[in-house]
């Protein structure tokens, strides 16, 4: 059985950028892969970085695991599960700490921002994130993973961590190889369009929910940031506001930024903005009628129940093909 892994933390409610970098792109990647099975999980146990609200960390925990069926995945070739609920990956996550040094782990660029910004104080948890992802991954023998501009670091650890003890303990891991797409993968913030787009941001009109009503995801559209020369084309550097709204809309529609520039020659931001915001109502409202459905189906949680059993399966038995290997235990 070949494997390809991903999962999402449920800190809210996944964004746009959420949707278009990782969900709609599993959608993409099942299409093409048949021949694989998709492991997708809630990061629930990546969450608590962070302190979260109990009550609240419950709820979107199950919001985001509807949001991924809503978004179009294929049951066929889905395993689909909440991280917490297959032990196994702390287990083999405290392995992968023994094997990370401590040089790797502060050169993390997710790690070294949040030292700067001093969000509520930095945990060690946070420091030790990323060997924790590598055992998500690991722990399957994953030969892919989607991850976007902001994961390949940790990809990159997670190799070397596979590489380190397939070279101690002969070769027992497989090591993962990445899945990027050149459109879609970084979405960023409508307000501040030089940072990505995060449901944490200070200023909410930067950030689009996949739960947004209709009407406030078009006035959030209408209302991003561009710049004063009123022509659509796109250049990140010089132009990052309208290059982002162009990435948004190639995301969708399938669209070359070449074909969606000549579409708008001649026309100004106004026009633009107008047919994006129409394109992206439409996409989200799609998901939302899904959304809404699965939410309140009892055939959610028998997804998740078949899919914990499905995961603690293969987990189980590959923690305990290396405590034999390792020498741990009787």
């Amino acid at each position: 059985m070949k494997f390809v892994l991903s999962g999402v933390k449920p800190t809210g409610i996944p964004t746009l950028g959420n949707y278009l970098g990782a969900l709609k792109n599993f959608v993409r990647l099942q299409n093409e892969m048949k021949e694989f099975e998709f492991l997708i999980f809630v990061a629930d146990l990546h969450a608590i970085t962070t302190p979260q609200d109990p009550q609240e960390l419950k709820e979107h925990t199950r919001s985001v695991a509807a949001l991924y069926l809503a978004s179009g995945l294929d049951l066929d070739n889905l395993t689909l599960f909440i991280q917490s609920e297959v032990h196994e990956h702390v287990e083999l996550g405290y392995v992968m700490q023994s094997l990370a040094y401590m040089g790797e782990l502060e050169r993390m660029t997710q790690y070294k921002d949040k030292m700067q910004k001093q969000v509520q104080g930095v945990t060690s948890a946070l420091f030790t994130y990323p060997a924790l992802m590598a055992a998500d991954i690991l722990l399957y023998d994953a030969s892919y993973v989607p991850v976007g501009d902001d994961q390949i670091q940790h990809l990159e650890l997670t190799r070397n961590l596979a590489t380190r003890f397939n070279n101690r303990y002969h070769d027992f891991f497989t090591v993962p190889e990445p899945l990027t797409v050149k459109v879609g993968s970084r979405i960023m913030d409508l307000q501040s369009p030089t940072n990505k787009m995060d449901k944490s941001a200070e200023n909410p009109k930067g950030c689009i929910s996949l739960l947004d009503s209709i009407p406030t995801i078009k006035k959030k559209i209408k209302a991003a940031v561009t710049d004063n020369e009123a022509k659509v084309y796109f250049d990140s550097e010089k132009k990052p506001g309208i290059s982002n709204l162009m990435t948004i809309y190639s995301s969708i529609t399938g669209d070359s930024l070449q074909a969606i520039t000549a579409l708008y020659e001649g026309k100004g931001y106004g026009d633009f903005k107008n047919d994006l915001a129409e394109i992206v109502a439409k996409e989200i409202e799609q998901v939302q009628t899904k959304y809404f459905e699965w939410i309140h189906s009892p055939m959610l949680d028998e997804i998740l129940d078949e899919g914990k059993a499905r995961a603690s399966m293969f987990a189980r038995s590959k923690l305990q093909k290396l405590y034999s290997l390792m020498g741990i235990g009787r």
